[in-house]
């Protein structure tokens, strides 16, 4: 499936709800068996790394549950007293937003890790153009080919099965493009990429949560994010915090001169890099960058960013020199 591919029409894999599919599933249907589950005993997947549909596409889907229900069944996995969702998380978030309790549902008994992931990846892959994926869910694809599904053949009967449910005819192939995927080199070759850019989107996998969410914002370069994903997960944290605090951009500048001082960084002195980076020269003249005690910040800028300080700070001086010059009159 090469990125550069024509795109197929984007559902969630056997999202086809306005049609009548109970021919194209009969066979697995058979082998499975289908029961109503109430959706409130199913949980999302642990790692789900894709995002839920929203907007019109997602009222579409609500209005096409209310007038012909759910007509493929999701896929669980059991868990306890309760259910994992492997395949059908928008579905099932439709069916509850259009006032349904239970689904039709699928349940796979035992099913390690492992496999309960082929599901969440391939589900999404077999009926979305690699293109319209966001960046972390392209690197989330990317890993689990390159590093936990490439080519076992647990995932031939997996992605045979998906094909059923999605009213395709399966096929023999190990992979999407038929060959096992060995190397960087040929991971890189199945989605369009280089080698240099498929290592750089592995790396995405690393980053907490909310640099995943600057990426997919297209808020965070992909350099800067590369660079980011090297900090261990408590760094990125400290990072994450005066990012927030102080509403700061993360340019790559930033991010290849923490990368360097990874290992033996506080959120101190990772302040004082970024503030260091921060003095911009113009027309000659170097601004000034200056530290306040923490006992200050705390005690009149607790809570604002950087803006905000600067607002009370410029208001304060104003007053401050205002009252300098009434005392010298």
């Amino acid at each position: 499936m090469k990125a550069n591919a024509g795109k197929r029409k984007i559902f969630d894999a056997v999202d086809l709800l306005t049609e009548d599919t109970s021919a194209q599933t009969t066979e697995v249907k058979a082998e499975n068996g289908v029961e109503q589950i109430k959706i409130d005993d199913i949980q999302a997947f642990h790692d789900h790394p894709f995002h839920l549909y929203e907007g019109e596409r997602l009222q579409d889907m609500v209005q096409s549950i209310k007038e012909h229900g759910v007509l493929n069944p999701v896929i669980v996995r059991k868990l306890g007293k309760g259910y994992e969702m492997l395949s059908g998380h928008n579905r099932a978030n439709a069916a509850k937003l259009a006032g349904l309790t239970e689904v039709p549902a699928i349940v796979k008994a035992d099913l390690p890790d492992e496999e309960a992931y082929l599901y969440v990846i391939e589900t999404n892959l077999m009926q979305r153009s690699f293109n319209d994926l966001m960046p972390s869910e392209k690197a989330a694809v990317m890993a689990a080919h390159y590093d936990k599904v490439c080519c076992q053949g647990k995932r031939n009967d997996i992605i045979r099965e998906l094909k059923i449910l999605n009213g395709e005819e399966p096929d023999d192939t190990c992979c999407h493009n038929g060959n096992k995927l060995k190397s960087l080199d040929v991971i890189a070759s199945e989605y369009g990429f280089s080698s240099r850019n498929t290592a750089r989107y592995l790396r995405l996998n690393y980053l907490i949560q909310p640099f995943k969410n600057l990426m997919d914002e297209n808020k965070i370069a992909l350099l800067a994010a590369v660079d980011v994903s090297y900090l261990t997960e408590e760094e990125q944290q400290m990072l994450w915090n005066i990012v927030e605090r102080q509403g700061l951009k993360v340019k790559p500048v930033y991010a290849e001169r923490l990368r360097k001082a990874s290992g033996d960084l506080t959120e101190e002195k990772m302040a004082e890099i970024l503030e260091a980076l921060q003095v911009k020269h113009t027309d000659g003249n170097a601004g000034v960058s200056f530290k306040l005690p923490k006992s200050i910040c705390s005690k009149y800028f607790d809570g604002m960013d950087s803006k905000q300080m600067a607002a009370v700070v410029e208001k304060a001086l104003a007053a401050w020199f205002e009252g300098k010059e009434a005392a010298v009159v």
